[in-house]
């Protein structure tokens, strides 16, 4: 597996020779030039997930990639008409195969709480999976999913919607062995090594050997 991480959640993920990509958002940069994905995904409709302006045109360089889209943000694009072909759905329970053998398994149903009077949105996971790989779960905007066993973990390092103690308690109930930080667009160089440094030891006193694994905006590590 070789993961690249183009800034704040996007991630691109090359699994059992496919080329997937998740969460193409407003934070982040350099995945507008991809060519030959063989699958888009998006876990949420937030644009920090799924920039509007340049999603249509990433989908539309991409002719053999399938489009997989949580229901909700599925349903927004349909409606404003900046998708240029059919689309799929993430439904969680509903694994989808990709050629090669990749499984991308849905999981997990709504975006984390921000606020009590901001409605509530609909979120879904994926744990991406293939023979003699390592498996990698990205959970979008949501701490809650069960996943079940996972070699590497997308964890959210800040949000309006989470607090450092939530996120290594997630950290210490997933037990990956390796976390790879995401959703990191809001903080500064200084603040992003405090909570990488703080989630590693803490998560470390629960899960032995835990590893950071941290690539920074448009860097590549092989697993």
């Amino acid at each position: 597996m070789r993961l690249t991480h183009f800034g704040h959640s996007c991630v691109l993920v090359e699994i059992a020779d496919r080329r997937v990509l998740l969460d193409p958002g407003a934070f982040s940069h350099g995945f507008e030039d991809l060519r030959d994905l063989d699958a888009i995904l998006v876990t949420h409709q937030h644009p920090d997930h799924c920039d509007p302006k340049r999603f249509g045109p990433l989908v539309a360089a991409n002719p053999g990639a399938r489009v997989l889209l949580e229901a909700q943000t599925a349903g927004q694009l349909r409606d404003q008409g900046d998708l240029p072909r059919d689309i799929e759905t993430l439904v969680r329970g509903q694994a989808v195969t990709l050629d090669g053998g990749v499984t991308l398994d849905p999981v997990g149903q709504q975006h984390a709480v921000i606020h009590v009077d901001i409605p509530r949105i609909d979120n879904t996971g994926v744990v991406l999976r293939a023979d003699g790989e390592p498996s990698f779960f990205h959970p979008g905007d949501a701490l809650d999913a069960d996943p079940g066993q996972v070699d590497v973990l997308g964890v959210p390092v800040n949000a309006p919607w989470c607090a450092m103690k939530e996120t290594v308690d997630f950290v210490r109930r997933i037990g990956a062995p390796r976390f790879v930080p995401i959703h990191d667009g809001l903080l500064s160089p200084t603040g992003r090594e405090l909570y990488l440094r703080q989630i590693g030891n803490l998560g470390g006193q629960v899960v032995e050997g835990l590893e950071v694994v941290d690539i920074a905006g448009g860097a590549a590590i092989t697993l």
